[in-house]
């Protein structure tokens, strides 16, 4: 069986995902488009009438399809033939009439991936409202920035969510384009040349199926379009990651300024009971790690023999029911970190004072250049001062009032307004 079969583990799995990617529902798919086709047939005149009405009544079961595919070893004709067993000879001589077996196969595989798109893009615009509500709760508190996990400035929390909002709104957006990208199916034969059947003909199906033909065809979808998908779906896994760590280091002991949902009943640890480990949000950022996997695979099934070889399908099977799985189970465990999170603005206002004012050296450096002072002395200076604080645990502010040669540059009222917190943040906090 192809594309339909459920390969993710049921750990990972979603019911709205599993809906789509399964046996029973691949087969309802391609008795739909088969009898989409059999209605324009019938109304072109191509086909007698009498076999989309009936293809409406009937129902294909997997296990029957397995068990001619025993036989055929062919996932098409196997289903089929078990189509024609339900239709009678009359009917079932005009099923697939003019198809070869991937004018089926991808534009039914192209609409389960549309729907599966469309799940998608529900819970991650949920994800962006989450999102955007808590920048706006946290638009004020201060935390402290930092680059390469050292201290660097402040900043607001709610202005690091915005920028993880900012991120999942673009991967959105993408997600949109790539569907349109996406909306495009084939009847144009065995090698793409419309051979049995007319490019206008295929139009009227591709129309009621709400997709596009395909400008150029072989015998198959270009599959440069389905990599671009995955391509989307794993950068979108990647901004999901960078929230995942982030919290994840937010989380440190050391740091304590965040932490993960921990449920009633719930243990972090079989040897120490006081642990509280961000296990979820480890969770995405590992499964993150599949999801990114099945790219090469993906850019590796563009190149295809001629006008088509089968090497794409068995991959296939695997990476996209999969890739929707870990996308949508990402999603999920991400909204729901988010809707739980523990924050403590308390913790971060402690962090901030902990840096000993050292987050304010910026500030310090260029108001002496203002004041005179050459940049690079100015420079050496700052950073003499800021060493000294740091290694005697005292606050820079105090170190620099102490400082003969910076007050003969800066009075008293100049050296508080350096160190202010408000200024530093006077830019972010009306963020919308």
């Amino acid at each position: 069986m192809n594309h339909g079969t459920n390969n993710m583990i049921k750990r990972y799995q979603t019911k709205e995902m599993a809906k789509i990617f399964n046996d029973e529902y691949k087969l309802e798919k391609w008795l739909f488009v088969e009898r989409i086709v059999a209605e324009v047939e019938e109304k072109s005149g191509v086909i007698p009438c009498g076999l989309s009405t009936k293809l409406a009544k009937i129902i294909v079961k997997p296990a029957r399809v397995r068990a001619i595919e025993k036989v055929t070893n062919h996932d098409v004709i196997a289903f089929l033939e078990a189509a024609r067993e339900k239709l009678g000879k009359k009917a079932g001589k005009w099923l697939h009439f003019g198809l070869t077996s991937y004018d089926l196969v991808d534009t039914a595989f192209v609409l389960m991936l549309l729907e599966a798109i469309d799940v998608l893009l529900s819970d991650v615009k949920k994800l962006l409202r989450v999102l955007r509500r808590l920048s706006l709760k946290y638009k004020g508190t201060p935390q402290m920035g930092r680059t390469h996990g050292v201290f660097a400035q402040p900043i607001t929390f709610g202005y690091k969510i915005a920028s993880w909002y900012e991120e999942v709104k673009r991967a959105y957006q993408r997600l949109i384009l790539a569907r349109k990208e996406m909306s495009f199916g084939k009847l144009s034969g065995a090698v793409g040349t419309y051979t049995m059947l007319s490019p206008a003909l295929e139009k009227r199906v591709m129309k009621k199926l709400r997709l596009k033909p395909e400008p150029v065809s072989t015998q198959v979808l270009p599959r440069d379009r389905f990599a671009s998908l995955l391509a989307v779906i794993a950068l979108y896994g990647c901004g999901l990651e960078r929230i995942s760590t982030e919290i994840r280091n937010l989380s440190r002991t050391e740091i304590g300024e965040v932490l993960e949902p921990f449920t009633r009943g719930q243990k972090g640890s079989s040897a120490m009971p006081h642990k509280k480990n961000p296990i979820i949000c480890e969770r995405i950022s590992g499964l993150t790690r599949v999801l990114r996997s099945h790219l090469i695979p993906a850019y590796e099934n563009v190149t295809l023999w001629h006008e088509r070889d089968i090497t794409n399908s068995s991959v296939e099977r695997v990476i996209f029911p999969d890739t929707f799985h870990l996308a949508h189970y990402l999603t999920l465990k991400t909204l729901w970190v988010l809707e739980n999170l523990n924050v403590y603005p308390k913790r971060m206002m402690e962090n901030i004072k902990a840096s000993y004012g050292v987050y304010a050296s910026q500030n310090l450096m260029n108001k002496l250049v203002q004041k005179g002072m050459n940049r690079g002395e100015a420079y050496k200076t700052v950073q003499r001062l800021s060493f000294k604080t740091i290694a005697a645990r005292q606050d820079l502010k105090e170190t620099v009032f102490a400082d003969k040669k910076v007050c003969r540059y800066l009075n008293g009222k100049e050296i508080e307004k350096i160190f202010d917190l408000k200024w530093f943040l006077r830019n972010i906090v009306d963020f919308r």
